[in-house]
């Protein structure tokens, strides 16, 4: 993790919520409330999840599709980052997407955990949404 990447969410006592992270995101707050919206919109069926995780001594956001993990988010300095985990089988998909040539390459040769593997979205400008959205599609592609 970058140094620029150190948790924000640190205070296991203090649980997110919407003022919360509004103080904290600023301007790119309007980001997190397009995601959500987004999201929300066109897939009714997420629940969103905030969880204090004592191994990484930091609380992180998991939008829920069932029980299956759509996303997860974490506050970091000045933004956030969503990573997305996939299973090989999704490896078309995402070579077939309009990703950057850059995450497609990131996907491919990336670590695999088991038999996934993860994308992360670090949110620095409006183009990154676009990325957000295309990766929240294909996770509700693969089957």
């Amino acid at each position: 993790m970058a140094s620029s990447d150190k948790p924000i969410l640190s205070d296991p006592m203090i649980t997110p919520d919407h003022a919360l992270l509004k103080t904290i995101l600023g301007d790119k707050m309007g980001w997190w409330d397009t995601i959500m919206d987004h999201t929300i919109a066109n897939y009714p069926s997420v629940t969103p999840v905030w969880k204090y995780y004592n191994d990484g001594k930091q609380w992180l956001f998991r939008l829920m599709k069932k029980k299956d993990t759509l996303f997860w988010t974490s506050l970091v300095e000045d933004t956030f980052r969503i990573t997305f985990y996939f299973p090989d089988r999704a490896e078309q998909l995402i070579e077939a997407s309009n990703l950057p040539a850059r995450m497609k390459e990131e996907f491919v040769n990336g670590r695999r955990y088991g038999r996934i593997r993860g994308l992360t979205v670090r949110m620095e400008s409006e183009e990154d949404l676009d990325k957000v959205r295309e990766l929240i599609g294909i996770k509700f592609q693969v089957k």
